[in-house]
């Protein structure tokens, strides 16, 4: 794997045109009512929205669709929580081949649904027993197919960095985006749209305080790895940053950010209450940054990275009641 690996505006562009008719263009928002409570003019880019209900269809379509028709025909394996699950998924079916995903057992229920919908194969294992990305690459190997990492890739990170583009081209120059970590994918490809467009931009990333990896990895200079989070921003409890998405955010991120499990609530109410729209705890994180002021020298125009709305109507009551 190279240490400084070699993404440019040029290939999130190129997605951008692979994904043209293919993965909505989202909207973006704004809140007068956010904008007074938080003291920013505030943009958020809805990737509840997106197909599969989250950004990740960007990145796993980007790289699908670059495949050799060959490997393609073989079918496509990946292992995730459940939005790349789904994103995997629908891919393969939109390519006209097959999928099989790697599920935590524990995966929330309408996720694993959603993914099974889409026509693929669903193989489960324990997230706190074992090594998903192994057996990820171990199932690939014996099936004979071509697995799609859920952020350690650079078509995967030139795929989701289309949505700063998308918000970009919508907004013009921010002076800052906060977006959530997870293995760092999206903030990555973020990161490289934004401040090729825009030097100056801030770039800012939001974790749950339980799974503050990629934190201490910048602050440290190197990947650490924390045991799995319990938290439930079941999107970004990794125990450890990818190696590609942390050579580029080591370069290109500015501050990461934490919020507790109740400030995500709070943003998810928000949300639903003030701006209508339904957010899945991790795509609520920037959001919770933002109302619970734990973005220090908050600049006059931000962008948000919503990232998706994947909760069921069962999940999301018993989270936002009270």
């Amino acid at each position: 794997m190279p240490a400084e690996p070699h993404l440019t505006l040029d290939d999130v562009r190129a997605a951008a045109a692979r994904l043209d008719g293919v993965a909505h263009r989202t909207p973006v928002l704004t809140s007068r009512t956010l904008n007074a409570r938080v003291g920013a003019e505030v943009f958020i880019k809805c990737e509840n929205f997106q197909r599969v209900g989250a950004f990740k269809f960007r990145g796993a379509y980007n790289a699908a669709a670059q495949l050799p028709p060959d490997r393609l025909a073989k079918g496509i394996a990946a292992f995730s929580s459940g939005n790349h699950a789904q994103a995997v998924a629908l891919a393969a079916r939109e390519l006209g081949t097959t999928a099989v995903i790697l599920m935590p057992e524990d995966a929330p229920r309408s996720k694993m649904e959603a993914t099974l919908g889409y026509g693929a194969e669903v193989v489960t294992y324990d997230r706190y027993t074992e090594e998903r990305g192994a057996l990820g690459e171990g199932l690939a190997k014996d099936r004979g197919l071509a697995l799609i990492p859920p952020y350690d890739h650079l078509d995967v990170i030139a795929g989701q960095g289309t949505a700063a583009l998308e918000l970009l081209e919508e907004t013009g120059e921010l002076d800052a985006l906060v977006v959530p970590v997870g293995g760092g994918g999206l903030i990555a490809g973020s990161a490289v749209a934004a401040k090729s467009l825009h030097p100056a931009v801030r770039m800012i990333g939001v974790e749950p305080e339980a799974g503050d990896d990629t934190k201490r990895s910048l602050e440290v200079g190197e990947r650490v790895t924390i045991p799995v989070p319990r938290s439930i921003a079941d999107g970004q409890l990794l125990p450890s940053p990818g190696e590609i998405t942390f050579a580029l955010n080591q370069r290109l991120v500015d501050a990461i950010a934490l919020v507790s499990d109740e400030e995500i609530v709070d943003a998810m109410r928000f949300a639903f209450e003030r701006l209508r729209i339904v957010l899945e705890p991790s795509g609520a994180t920037p959001l919770a940054a933002l109302l619970s002021g734990r973005i220090e020298n908050l600049p006059p125009r931000v962008g948000v990275i919503a990232s998706g709305g994947n909760v069921d109507t069962r999940r999301f009551a018993e989270l936002t009641a009270g």
